[in-house]
């Protein structure tokens, strides 16, 4: 079950945040556990607020969101320009505008202080406001998001690969096949890549397209790419969880090197995992951040 909760982002702008949990049992005959019984925390159980990355949205944390509201409220965003957020055609992409939505929501929402639970362009977004505003931030993971400047060519590549794509997909199937296997950027078939964008289409009248402007997308990309981010690291108080797929975009000697400019850092990793690990590999990807929330709770 997932809740939708408008909220009012910097500018104005319309953001819809989806709050998750399994709808209490209100039989107690159904498993003679009683009235209350079933996956939603408690009232006043502490806030989680999870950011999806470039072109994701909230529903790709659905089975993460789940699994964690049993102890947390489980919010996940989908920041402007995504999922059914707004998507204003002369709107700011900024950093800036990416952070203050987030910290907009953690207010009207009550979720403060929270667990931020970033992918990455969502990671970024989540350490730039921890670092910004510590007094609403009581723990953090970062999900495979580089701290190091991506540079010119990255955008430049990112531009031809949207000019790629043969939209519109006649069907789902198409669109799952061509991310999941015929993209040239997919190395190996990769089912669970596949299903991550067919997520992220909608039906129109002549097939299927993404449900954000991949004009805005490139707009928000190019105002993080040429710059470095490591400063905003140094300044994030809470612990912190920097989390990478073994064949993510993040590498091993960049995850250790950020863990050690955290002030609080640690490490984890998920083998057989990609860029997306919570959809490549959702199980072990619980058991790499489980211990870490668990930690949190105990201070």
């Amino acid at each position: 079950m997932a809740r939708r909760i408008d909220v009012t982002g910097t500018g104005g702008v319309r953001l819809a945040a989806w709050e998750f949990g399994d709808p209490p049992k209100t039989d107690p005959a159904q498993d003679g556990r009683g009235a209350h019984d079933g996956h939603t925390a408690p009232e006043g159980s502490p806030g989680v607020l999870l950011l999806h990355g470039l072109m994701g949205r909230a529903s790709h944390w659905a089975s993460t969101a789940r699994w964690l509201s049993a102890r947390y409220r489980a919010v996940a965003l989908d920041q402007r320009g995504h999922g059914r957020s707004d998507k204003p055609p002369q709107g700011s992409f900024t950093r800036d505008a990416y952070v203050d939505d987030a910290e907009a929501a953690l207010e009207q929402l009550g979720l403060a202080p929270v667990v931020l639970i970033g992918h990455a362009m969502g990671a970024l977004t989540a350490w730039q406001l921890a670092a910004k505003r510590p007094d609403l931030v009581r723990g953090l993971i970062i999900c495979d998001m580089r701290a190091s400047a991506l540079g010119a060519a990255s955008q430049r590549e990112w531009g031809q690969w949207f000019e790629s794509w043969p939209l519109p997909f006649a069907t789902l199937a198409d669109v799952r096949k061509w991310f999941g296997e015929d993209d040239p950027w997919v190395e190996r078939p990769n089912p669970a890549r596949g299903e991550f964008y067919a997520e992220v289409m909608a039906e129109s009248p002549d097939g299927w397209r993404p449900v954000f402007e991949p004009e805005q997308m490139l707009r928000s990309r190019e105002t993080w790419v040429y710059d470095a981010h490591w400063e905003e690291l140094t300044q994030v108080r809470c612990p912190t969880l920097v989390l990478r797929g073994l064949d993510g975009e993040l590498g091993r000697a960049e995850a250790q090197e950020m863990v050690r400019v955290l002030p609080r850092g640690q490490y984890a990793e998920v083998a057989d995992a990609g860029h997306l690990v919570h959809y490549d590999q959702p199980e072990a990807w619980r058991a790499a951040i489980e211990p870490f929330l668990d930690s949190l709770t105990l201070h």
